[in-house]
């Protein structure tokens, strides 16, 4: 009987001594790859995920206006706390081409070109994912039409955007993301609803984990 007391009061001596291991530091940080810990100063980028395109369309229901089969952004990590919280990210690329548009009268896509850069992104243990601008700016994009009636440009802006981080296949994901047209000729759409999905997030050639 003695004996496993001593043994008992061991075990507890030896369990005070052990840390704790909290929800948060088995995690390990919010941006993860099979690595480890995604680095402050990492640059992350994705391009679209496959079989999806970039839309721009008159409406949240539509399917009017512009869609591009090739998008990338690129995003360099600003902040990567420990899980449960939420990293920062700073927007420094985002790039659409082989764009095509079936709007009356459009004839085809010379450009799209995001403005305003960098923008402020966070990704939360959640996944939620917001895009702000900088202070005093937009979210803002330049789109440039051929159009029967030659060049037309279009400027789209929102006060931010609104997505969600995946890990089922490392995705960020924008749905109907509302922007009003700020300029531009009637043969611009009357204002833009952006729907994109990139995938797979990556930190060099290992895809990037939310935790």
């Amino acid at each position: 009987m003695r004996i496993r007391s001593l043994l008992a009061v061991a075990g507890t001596a030896v369990a005070l001594t052990l840390p704790a291991v909290t929800p948060a530091s088995a995690a390990g940080a919010v941006l993860t790859t099979a690595n480890g810990d995604v680095a402050v100063g990492d640059v992350l980028n994705a391009s679209l995920a496959s079989g999806t395109a970039a839309t721009l369309y008159n409406s949240s229901t539509g399917t009017s206006g512009i869609s591009c089969a090739t998008s990338t952004f690129s995003a360099t990590v600003t902040d990567n706390p420990a899980a449960p919280g939420a990293a920062t990210e700073s927007v420094t690329g985002q790039t659409f081409s082989n764009c095509t548009s079936n709007v009356l009268g459009v004839t085809g896509v010379t450009s799209i070109t995001v403005n305003n850069l960098p923008y402020t992104a966070t990704v939360t243990s959640a996944g939620v994912v917001t895009v702000t601008p900088p202070s005093g700016s937009t979210v803002q994009t330049t789109v440039v039409l051929r159009t029967l009636l030659g060049s037309v440009t279009c400027v789209y802006q929102a006060a931010g955007l609104s997505g969600t981080a995946s890990n089922t296949d490392n995705s960020i994901a924008f749905a109907n993301q509302a922007f009003t047209k700020s300029s531009g000729s009637t043969l611009c759409p009357s204002a833009g609803y952006f729907t994109a999905k990139y995938a797979p997030v990556t930190d060099g050639t290992d895809v990037v984990t939310v935790n």
